[in-house]
């Protein structure tokens, strides 16, 4: 019997997709569903001529793969991935691999990768990224966990990955849940991105008053230009022309203004907590879909509290070219903070991350792609202990020669009563980093005054520490 190459359980559309784009870079598959009507769907309608095989137990399945097997799991994060891993594990031989592709929280990749390989198995957790698209035509992959595995899949894994003009889009991350901690960080920075587009919309549309076809020529205009070209812009560019056949609307104008989440920003929030990395941009991004499911809340509030009612009587051109500037500068900054948890996590979890590299990886199928995740990589390869992307040359002065129009809509945004939480976020971050003084100097007297929390003096060497009884004369 002649045995397949590839193994993919779960044949949801990410599945699938994944599934198809093995088997048309030469590598034969089987599938297994827990549901069989699903795998006879696939195998009658998309799978229909390729080198596919179906299984519809997991003992056949396991059994038509080829030694080591590699399979790929692509279920539900959480207890579902543990199950099908139990009823694996019984089944496989020693050097047999398991590559969990879902949006896995890294501290579940950490420990199954230590359980599995114990037992002689090996374990790769894998961040992918793309959507349905990538995940078919070539995806950005970040693959974790047992580096031995990785080598036996990287064959496969550079032929299925998107393909940019310095290689493809996949590298080993390093050990335990560095594949799926890089992926978290990737969506905590989408989630910035996408509000940043998202206040830079409400400005241009409430503020500069443009229609839904001016928004389009705008972000199409941007998607040129070096700064903003990502895949990001251009599809919100696309968006705008969308008409809805019924109304004859915009159909962006007819979705409601809630925001749901999987919950991987949730998660890059909790580790910058517990790390003590300031990420501003990416926990506003998060409370604003939080606040944007408040939708019925908001609608009697707004009859309640009514907002500042104007017209802007400024250059609508100028105006337009603030905004695409203060974009810019929080975007930088957006991805300045997740470059600098990525560093955070990976000296205390030992990944061993080479930061450069995680910019390059991201240029292709991934949400974030953007053409000046080339400024990052070549940020990072020309100093690699980089300690905020906001010191590289290029970064500084690109936000030196534009902070002023970043200020200036600012201001804008507040006299209109338009929230741009992630826009303030991002100045804030900026503004503070870049200061030798902040103000917590109060904040430390405070902590001393009501609980002896003790304090440094600046005139004392660092490291002393002093306390004082406040109420004594």
């Amino acid at each position: 019997m002649t045995l397949q190459k590839f193994g993919v359980i779960g044949l949801a559309v990410m599945g699938e997709n994944l599934a198809l784009n093995v088997e048309r870079n030469g590598f034969p598959i089987a599938v297994y569903n827990r549901t069989g009507a699903k795998t006879d769907e696939f195998m009658e309608q998309r799978a229909q001529g390729k080198n596919v095989k179906a299984a519809y137990t997991l003992e056949e399945f396991v059994q038509s793969l080829e030694r080591p097997r590699r399979i790929l799991v692509m279920v539900k994060a959480g207890k579902p991935v543990d199950a099908v891993i139990d009823q694996l594990k019984p089944l496989l031989d020693q050097d047999d691999m398991i590559i969990d592709g879902g949006n896995s929280l890294y501290e579940d990749t950490e420990r199954r990768t230590k359980e599995l390989e114990a037992t002689g198995l090996g374990f790769v957790g894998m961040g992918v990224s793309g959507g349905e698209e990538g995940a078919l035509w070539g995806p950005s992959l970040m693959p974790g966990g047992t580096e031995a595995s990785y080598k036996e899949l990287e064959p496969i894994l550079v032929k299925i990955a998107a393909q940019v003009d310095d290689g493809p889009c996949v590298t080993f991350i390093g050990p335990g849940g560095a594949g799926h901690y890089v992926k978290m960080v990737h969506n905590g920075i989408e989630y910035g991105d996408m509000q940043l587009i998202a206040e830079a919309y409400d400005l241009l549309k409430n503020v500069a008053g443009l229609s839904a076809a001016q928004l389009h020529e705008v972000f199409a205009q941007w998607n040129t230009t070096d700064e903003l070209n990502s895949f990001l812009i251009e599809i919100t560019a696309d968006i705008f022309k969308k008409i809805d056949p019924e109304t004859g609307f915009p159909l962006v104008d007819l979705i409601v203004d809630a925001a749901g989440q999987k919950g991987t920003g949730r998660w890059t929030v909790m580790s910058a907590l517990e790390l003590g990395v300031s990420i501003p941009t990416i926990i506003a991004a998060v409370n604003s879909r939080i606040i944007s499911s408040y939708k019925d809340q908001r609608v009697a509030a707004s009859v309640e509290l009514p907002w500042p009612t104007s017209e802007y009587q400024g250059n609508i051109s100028e105006l337009v070219n603030k905004i695409r500037d203060a974009l810019y500068c929080s975007k930088i900054c957006s991805y300045a903070q997740g470059m600098a948890l990525l560093g955070a996590a990976s000296k205390e979890y030992g990944y061993n991350l080479d930061l450069g590299e995680m910019a390059r990886i991201w240029k292709g199928g991934c949400i974030i792609r953007a053409g000046f995740l080339n400024k990052i990589k070549a940020a990072f390869s020309e100093n690699p202990d980089l300690p905020n992307l906001l010191l590289a040359p290029e970064f500084k002065q690109t936000i030196l020669d534009r902070q002023q129009a970043w200020r200036e809509v600012l201001v804008i945004a507040n006299q209109f009563g338009i929230p741009v939480p992630a826009f303030s976020a991002s100045l804030d971050y900026f503004d503070s980093y870049r200061r030798a003084t902040l103000p917590l100097n109060l904040t430390q007297a405070q902590r001393d005054y009501f609980g002896a929390h003790t304090y440094q003096r600046t005139d004392k060497p660092r490291g002393e520490f002093f306390h004082t009884e406040w109420t004594k004369d």
